[in-house]
């Protein structure tokens, strides 16, 4: 069975794959563009890039209801512990770990991290992520960094980047990313959410095929797209 990602608003992707779904970055409550509502969503694993409200978000929430696990770093795992979610697994940046899904490593991402009620976020993290079908890149919120290049070392299938500017990079710079990455194709996130960071998602997409080797996958929330 192939698997699937499907864009479900701002940052937030529920990937199906191998009878699993995993979910990133859960935020429904207060998402404009969320297609679903937290209640509707049942992952098997909740990934976390880093503490910010907009990202972690419906999760705890969700975890208890569906007795998901969340895996995320450190500091957010502890914070998570203290809310009373229990299956947890906790790692940082650099680090893999095998689990029955797939492999998860933690990449840098240049951002904050701060929990919604103050508490240490961490570091920010990407995320990549090794699966059977293949290789799939979620950069969380991140500026460009030329460390994007070691990334590339991993053998992306897909990278899934923020594009829309003021809080991440923005369109140009993820040109530059996509660039550095060396992947075939890219979903583009965390854009036009609010006013403030409102993007050309059909622009971006021409940029993406003129300066680079990739294709662009642009996806409406509640959109899926086959990774064959």
């Amino acid at each position: 069975m192939a698997t699937k990602i499907e864009f479900l608003g701002h940052s937030v992707f529920q990937i199906h794959t191998a009878g699993k779904t995993l979910l990133f970055d859960p935020f429904f409550t207060g998402n404009p563009v969320a297609s679903v509502t937290a209640d509707a969503v049942n992952p098997d694993v909740i990934l976390l890039t880093h503490g910010h409200g907009d990202h972690v978000g419906d999760v705890v929430e969700i975890a208890k209801r569906t007795g998901a696990l969340v895996i995320s770093n450190y500091e957010i795992e502890a914070w998570l512990q203290k809310q009373g979610v229990e299956n947890t697994h906790s790692m940082h940046i650099g680090g893999a770990h095998k689990f029955d899904f797939g492999t998860v490593k933690l990449t840098q991402a240049f951002h904050g991290s701060m929990l919604p009620d103050g508490s240490n976020g961490g570091s920010p993290a990407g995320i990549v992520l090794r699966l059977e079908d293949g290789v799939i890149y979620h950069a969380g919120d991140t500026g460009l960094f030329s460390d994007m290049q070691l990334i590339a070392e991993e053998s992306l299938d897909v990278a899934i980047l923020p594009i829309g500017d003021n809080y991440t990079m923005g369109p140009e710079d993820s040109i530059r990313a996509t660039q550095f990455l060396s992947v075939p194709n890219v979903i583009p996130c965390h854009f036009n959410t609010w006013p403030l960071i409102e993007q050309d998602a059909d622009g971006w997409a021409k940029l993406i095929r003129e300066n680079t080797e990739a294709e662009p996958v642009v996806l409406k929330p509640g959109e899926a797209w086959t990774l064959d």
